[in-house]
């Protein structure tokens, strides 16, 4: 048999100490565990008239349902979005006995007047139904819906786009799939179970739409996703997902990703802990003023969906909490 050429086995010599040198950098360097760090500001919210503490996602709950809303420069859309969510989420206060609600709108350092929209609702129908957190600083749509999953009071957290993409009336469709995960258990709360929004059906309609180029790198994402994240899963970016309290507490304090990938992370890590994930269509929409740029923002989420695979491969990032608890 032939052997390599003294020039071909140095290439390989210096490629596997190269990626071998990586490997030890990302274990090095890494925390193992989730720095979170809440700035002074963004422990209280305002209810018009003086600063009052957030509760600690460790707390018992208090309300049925809190609805996390990350905005980032969304003056326009939010208003939109609210209009449609608060008056189904009060028809079914009315309705249903035991149902109670918070949403917490998180503005994730906007520059406009995000904060200001939000307050106008606090002040229309009280801090206990709506409550503003405004962060010192952009961390990122992972990091604002993290902060609000931390700072809730609800059995149940959902997290949904500021933009009113997905109709909210379909909150129905992901609770009563979590509850049939969670079925059997007296505590829905401290269930283990999420649900997640899906778009996957409107896929071949969104494809007539788009540019060959952007097909492409849509299709080259979904193939990362599956090959290094989840693969039963195949509609990980629908920013509609509930969980459990005792699931958001074990996945919002293991988070490491902060921007556009976090929901892979999400799913990777309920994966890791056998946490039951159920995938629901829902109606959903696509409206203007979206802060993505398509190629910037999908090679930015494929080179995290790599680090992500192998910062939990080489073991550098570990999931807080025990899952047992």
């Amino acid at each position: 048999m032939g052997q390599f050429s003294p020039k071909i086995n140095i290439s390989f010599s210096l490629i596997i100490a190269f990626f071998r040198d990586i490997c030890i950098l990302i274990i090095v360097q890494n925390e193992h565990y989730p720095s979170i760090i809440f700035h002074d500001g963004e422990k209280y919210f305002h209810d018009g008239f003086q600063r009052c503490p957030f509760p600690s996602i460790k707390d018992a709950p208090t309300k049925y349902l809190s609805v996390i809303i990350p905005a980032y420069n969304e003056e326009e859309r939010l208003p939109v979005m609210l209009d449609e969510c608060i008056p189904y989420l009060e028809d079914r206060r009315k309705s249903s006995q035991g149902f109670d609600y918070e949403l917490i709108i998180v503005d994730d350092g906007s520059r406009d007047k995000t904060t200001d929209v939000g307050m106008q609702y606090t002040k229309e129908y009280g801090s206990d139904r709506v409550r503003v957190l405004t962060l010192a600083k952009n961390r990122g749509k992972g990091g604002a819906v993290r902060m609000g999953m931390l700072s809730s009071r609800g059995k149940l957290l959902l997290f949904a786009d500021a933009d009113g993409a997905t109709k909210f009336s379909d909150f129905e469709k992901v609770e009563g799939s979590l509850k049939e995960l969670c079925s059997g258990m007296s505590d829905i709360s401290e269930s283990l179970g999420m649900s997640i929004g899906s778009r996957a059906h409107l896929e071949k309609d969104s494809v007539a739409h788009r540019s060959f180029f952007r097909t492409i790198l849509m299709y080259g994402f979904h193939a990362m996703v599956w090959l290094l994240a989840v693969k039963e899963i195949k509609d990980t970016q629908c920013g509609f997902k509930i969980f459990t309290r005792r699931t958001g507490r074990i996945i919002f304090n293991s988070l490491h990703v902060e921007r556009w990938a976090f929901d892979t992370e999400v799913l990777k890590i309920a994966q890791i802990l056998g946490i039951p994930i159920k995938e629901v269509a829902v109606h959903w929409t696509e409206i203007e003023g979206s802060k993505i740029t398509p190629v910037f923002t999908w090679i930015e989420m494929g080179m995290d969906l790599v680090l992500i695979w192998l910062r939990y491969f080489l073991g550098a990032w570990r999931i807080s909490g025990d899952i047992n608890k």
